[in-house]
């Protein structure tokens, strides 16, 4: 029998099974940080766009979570200024994958397969990341948090990605509201996409903790966000690169809070 999406959302609340560890990317030449299990070969990786000047530590509970239940997570620091370039950020996703795939990690005990990558982010991190999938043809699903229109433009980019994809947007996002940007990526998008739209949070809500740039950009961390973020992403994640369709009925039904939205008549 089929387990209800919400006690599938119940579980995935809760931490995973593997015990984390916690690296830095610049160990190996990337500022940065890493996520993993505390042992595993052949895992699936994910890299991690930050939002416009948040630093990779405002997303900790979300990557400890995603390494909790069996997934590499790898955070680029770069790119942090207020002139931060989007193209040179996706390029540097890439090469958090490569460095995934390339390098043993933990004490060599943790291995990458370069079959199951994914990348995600929030803010322009998360228009970073469609860049990155729309140029790297290893790229097998993508996950956004309050996307950010980017240049080159992140709904261009979307309508070259055929992997599937999970966008999740705040309905009180004053930075970049839902209707021209979150949305608009979900409908141009290439393959399967699903658009999220939880009502109540802010561009910021789905950052963790307090950060200097709340004195520039509007909005406040969310637990309701975060909680809903962690889960829902980790459930997309482990349907599209672990192959764990026990939690597909989570993706397939609205959760109260985070509805599925409708794109479709954006599409011409």
């Amino acid at each position: 029998m089929a387990t209800k999406p919400k006690h599938l959302l119940e579980e995935l609340n809760h931490r995973g099974p593997h015990q984390v560890l916690r690296g830095d990317l610049a160990l190996i030449g990337l500022p940065g940080l890493v996520f993993t299990p505390r042992t595993g070969l052949g895992l699936p990786a994910i890299a991690f766009g930050h939002g416009w000047l948040q630093p990779p530590a405002r997303y900790l509970g979300l990557f400890r979570h995603l390494a909790s239940w069996g997934f590499v997570v790898a955070a680029p620091g770069t790119q942090r200024g207020p002139l931060g370039s989007a193209r040179l950020f996706a390029a540097d996703l890439r090469t958090a994958l490569d460095v995934c795939v390339g390098v043993r990690l933990g004490e060599g005990d943790i291995s990458v397969d370069q079959t199951r990558l994914a990348l995600a982010g929030h803010s322009t991190g998360a228009g970073a990341a469609v860049l990155a999938a729309a140029d790297d043809g290893r790229v097998r699903a993508v996950a956004t948090m309050a996307a950010s229109q980017v240049k080159p433009f992140a709904t261009d980019a979307a309508a070259r990605c055929a992997m599937p994809s999970l966008h999740l947007a705040g309905g009180a996002d004053l930075v970049a509201p839902p209707v021209g940007h979150a949305r608009l990526i979900a409908a141009n998008w290439g393959g399967e996409a699903q658009l999220r739209l939880l009502p109540k949070v802010d561009h910021m809500g789905f950052a963790e903790g307090r950060h200097w740039t709340g004195l520039l950009i509007p909005g406040t961390s969310n637990h309701g966000a975060l909680r809903l973020s962690r889960a829902l992403l980790t459930a997309f994640f482990l349907v599209h690169l672990a192959g764990q369709d026990r939690f597909r009925p989570l993706l397939d039904a609205d959760v109260k809070g985070a509805p599925i939205e409708d794109t479709s008549e954006l599409v011409a």
